[in-house]
């Protein structure tokens, strides 16, 4: 199982370029966010467009956070890679 758990995160590495420690406290981070509250989910996805480098816009970002705040989408790491492949 660890095997797999190591290829999960070698292959999200590969396509965002985020060091998976960095995922880890990624993680640890979201775990301890209230994502009801708009102001923190911002910072979060501000956060993670910073890691990954990737620019998100204004209307990206604002779609982001009215899908997270009300509970349309799972918060997990695979959705979270897709959402930002996505504003690539």
């Amino acid at each position: 199982m660890e095997r797999k758990n190591n290829s999960f995160f070698d292959d999200l590495e590969k396509k965002t370029n985020v060091k998976h420690q960095d995922l880890f406290k990624l993680a640890q981070s979201v775990n301890q966010t209230d994502l009801s509250n708009e102001k923190n989910v911002r910072q979060l996805i501000h956060q993670v467009a910073q890691m990954a480098n990737v620019p998100v816009s204004k209307q990206k970002e604002d779609e982001l956070v009215k899908a997270i705040t009300s509970n349309q989408i799972p918060m997990d790491f695979g959705t979270l890679a897709k959402m930002f492949q996505k504003s690539k």
